[in-house]
């Protein structure tokens, strides 16, 4: 009896308004990274974009991996007018919001066709503006209640977050193929279309951050415009850095998988080091003040280090690394479905219901577990399962082209991915 008593008490945390306010926001949060992945790749192939060309825009998911680099700046800095009407998190929520409705909304009016620079400049903003949001999303939860919610909250920013990938995933291909992207001969306004609604849902998760109180937190804004926009400018100055040496470095093919990593690796860590040296070098001939540096990078990861101690490493390489599978196959999954013979409207059918009652169930029993066991454990568990499913594309790819097994896919993708996501934030928390 107190073993179902206690189930029971872990489904009804999910009534508390602070938890069922992450499933908007989660929503809000997943809805942009499909469309600038998955989806926007079979409008490109549509379009008559060569295959190779399509997976360069897979590299505006780097704003997604690094967006540590940036969140620290905008931790400090506060939004003209917005900060001081909503509060930091709540301004910061709101214009990345703003600025995704808008750059989802101009995709509305732009043809890869003809315009192929204009929409890789608009999707890397897009992508840039989803990251901070993410980050933003991220602080807010563990801001705004206690760690006896933190479980719930993390099960069902999942369920949101699954739900907008289904929204703009199959949603997008439903309104697609309604509009006429199914006809033989392209048809760029169907896509365009797709794209102006898909922002206008992206107004659900302002409208909820808008209705939403701002979390109770302590931290030291950097109030002085001059020091503002020093900051500001050194750490673009860093990012161009960062970007040069990432591109110049020499290009080195390797046989071997581990020594092809590790040759990346030194590529990335080399290109954080010129960012490192531009800080180091801003404050010594004091252009930026030294404090101003310290505060912004330094302390938190002081601080990160003094909660973890020895583990701070093992868990910084976890939260980088953890969904990186989800990254690399969400820009080809769609082109993986549609290449292996299924249609349109059978990848969105199977992906908005299957994968639906799936995300739910992922969700709801990651958040539950997560509250009544190890963090760790579910992690692993979570691990577990989400390279078992991709032991099941695998399988898919070499059979012939049927619902059931596509149906049976992606149950079991999403149900992986719920479990295997709700631990992450945890470890964070």
């Amino acid at each position: 009896m107190s073993e179902l008593y206690n189930w029971k008490k872990s489904l009804l945390i999910y009534l508390d308004i602070r938890v069922i306010r992450l499933l908007v926001l989660g929503f809000s949060s997943g809805l942009p990274i499909l469309l600038i992945f998955s989806t926007l790749s079979l409008w490109l192939k549509s379009a008559g974009i060569d295959r190779s060309t399509i997976t360069l825009f897979s590299w505006a998911g780097l704003a997604y991996s690094f967006k540590f680099l940036w969140a620290p700046v905008i931790d400090k800095l506060p939004i003209i007018m917005l900060s001081n009407k909503f509060g930091h998190r709540k301004s910061w929520l709101i214009f990345s919001q703003l600025m995704l409705i808008m750059f989802l909304g101009g995709l509305g009016f732009v043809d890869p066709k003809y315009n192929l620079l204009l929409m890789a400049f608009i999707i890397v903003c897009v992508s840039f503006c989803s990251a901070t949001q993410d980050a933003m999303v991220d602080t807010y939860r563990i801001e705004s209640a206690p760690s006896g919610l933190q479980s719930a909250m993390s099960g069902l920013y999942i369920v949101g977050y699954r739900l907008g990938m289904i929204v703009a995933g199959a949603g997008s291909l439903v309104l697609a193929s309604f509009f006429g992207g199914d006809e033989q001969s392209y048809n760029a306004n169907a896509w365009q279309k797709t794209y102006i609604i898909m922002a206008v849902l992206q107004s659900i998760g302002l409208i909820c951050v808008l209705m939403s109180p701002e979390p109770p937190s302590k931290r030291i804004l950097l109030d002085n415009f001059r020091d503002r926009l020093k900051l500001i400018n050194v750490f673009f100055v860093s990012i161009l850095i960062f970007i040069l040496i990432y591109n110049v470095f020499p290009i080195i093919k390797f046989q071997d998988p581990f020594i092809k990593g590790f040759f990346i690796a030194l590529k990335l860590l080399t290109a954080l080091s010129g960012m490192i040296v531009v800080f180091t070098i801003s404050t010594k001939v004091n252009y930026v003040k030294n404090y101003v540096i310290h505060s912004t990078f330094w302390d938190p990861i002081t601080s990160f280090v003094k909660k973890y101690g020895s583990m701070a490493i093992v868990i910084l390489i976890i939260i980088g690394l953890y969904r990186i599978a989800d990254i690399v196959m969400g820009v080809v999954a769609n082109l993986f479905y549609s290449d292996m013979g299924y249609t349109l409207n059978q990848i969105a059918t199977i992906s908005k219901f299957w994968g639906l009652i799936a995300t739910i169930l992922g969700g709801l029993l990651g958040g539950a577990l997560a509250s009544r066991y190890n963090n760790y454990s579910i992690l692993l568990l979570g691990a577990i399962l989400a390279s078992a499913t991709n032991v099941l594309f695998a399988i898919l790819a070499t059979l012939e082209p049927k619902v059931v097994y596509l149906m049976i896919v992606i149950i079991a993708d999403n149900i992986a991915a719920g479990i295997a996501s709700v631990a992450s934030p945890l470890v964070s928390s």
